[in-house]
């Protein structure tokens, strides 16, 4: 046997023993985050914060439904139909603004405070990683398999509602 032969059946050896020492952790990070009460009031806290403009843009969208309604009943000459028509599209581009806003302010409040939570869960991972010696926590949404007995995100979550409370 070659000497370039025996020293890759050693390296392969040594990668077994050393793969098969591995500790492995799994974790469903957006479950993790989702499940802890920080978030659970937080998005609690935005639907009342949002709730005016919900209800604002309910109230427009029922507005242009009795506009089309009263289009539609034939029971306007042409220029009560011109006049609401214009009206309607009025109120449709309001609405559109309105949603537009609506929308953009929400996902920007959402990214913040994920971006926030998802930094603290990060950083209680490491620690719970390194109480239990683990070599490395893989995300459950990029794993095929695994054993339940893997599984953190409880005891994640459980951490984390530890250490940042719901205020």
């Amino acid at each position: 046997m070659s000497k370039y032969v025996r020293l890759l059946m050693l390296a392969a050896a040594s990668l077994g023993v050393a793969a098969a020492q591995t500790k492995v952790g799994i974790i469903n990070s957006q479950q993790a985050v989702f499940g802890t009460a920080e978030f659970k009031k937080w998005r609690a806290d935005a639907e009342a914060l949002f709730k005016p403009r919900q209800d604002a843009l309910q109230k427009l969208q029922k507005e242009l439904s009795d506009i089309q309604a009263q289009l539609q009943s034939g029971k306007l000459n042409q220029q009560g139909e011109a006049e609401l028509t214009a009206q309607g599209q009025r109120k449709q581009r309001e609405g559109q603004r309105l949603q537009q806003d609506y929308q953009e302010d929400l996902d920007r409040e959402q990214n913040e405070a994920l971006q926030r939570m998802g930094a603290h869960m990060k950083e209680l991972v490491t620690k719970l990683a390194d109480s239990k010696g683990l070599d490395v926590v893989i995300d459950a949404a990029n794993t095929v398999y695994f054993k339940p007995a893997l599984d953190l995100t409880s005891e994640a979550m459980a951490a984390y509602d530890k250490a940042y409370p719901a205020k």
